[in-house]
């Protein structure tokens, strides 16, 4: 794999349950228009977030539950567990289908990652989302359908590629994930324009790249 290669998620575990059972209802919050439960777990948790909010573009459901494991999907605790759990809510069946084929969909195609070095071992994530779903649109209190950059990297790569995504555009932090993730990675959430947060994700990534090809260098 070589600099700039793309890295795909994938989904492990993809499963549906018609009717929730009442008390298990009650311990998710869900309300009683919430009758079906979709599950998904994958391998890796940042292009899982934006594939659940895709999934919300496509079908009547909601993201009542999604929370990243630690220490990755390298140190997960079984064969099907990988970075992430979701819970998608939704009335019927037909629907959360609809929001888990929407959600695999994206994650196996569109949420990708990319390799920063030749030996593959420094990836980062410069995703743009040109109209956010209802599900990240509430994380970062932002109005339905709008543009983001979704900038996720190591520690170090991170730090330094934010700080020059901030400045290469008019964007401004709607979510951030200081050192360490869950993950052990940071990122944040941009906002602005479609142009500038595509401006902000390019810079990101070039600043990423230069860490990865000189990382100690402070003159």
């Amino acid at each position: 794999m070589g600099i700039l290669d793309p890295i795909y998620a994938k989904p492990l575990a993809v499963r549906l349950i018609s009717q929730v059972a009442e008390d298990y209802a009650r311990v998710l919050g869900l309300r009683a228009d919430q009758r079906s439960l979709g599950v998904i777990t994958a391998d890796n948790d940042d292009a899982t977030y934006v594939s659940i909010d895709e999934a919300t573009k496509h079908a009547n459901v909601e993201v009542v539950y999604a929370h990243s494991f630690y220490a990755g999907a390298r140190h997960a605790s079984g064969l099907l567990s990988g970075e992430i759990i979701a819970m998608l809510a939704g009335p019927d069946p037909a629907e959360v289908r609809a929001g888990l084929d929407a959600a695999v969909q994206y994650l196996s195609t569109k949420a990708l990652w990319y390799s920063a070095n030749a030996e593959n071992n420094i990836a980062f994530f410069p995703h743009v989302i040109s109209q956010t779903g209802a599900y990240l649109s509430k994380l970062c209190n932002l109005p339905s359908g709008s543009p983001i950059a979704y900038l996720i990297a190591p520690p170090v790569e991170g730090t330094i590629a934010l700080d020059a995504a901030l400045k290469s555009a008019a964007v401004q932090i709607v979510s951030y994930t200081p050192p360490p993730s869950e993950t052990n990675y940071m990122g944040a959430i941009l906002s602005g324009s479609q142009s500038a947060c595509t401006a902000a994700a390019a810079a990101f990534q070039e600043a990423v790249l230069d860490v990865a090809r000189h990382p100690i260098f402070y003159t």
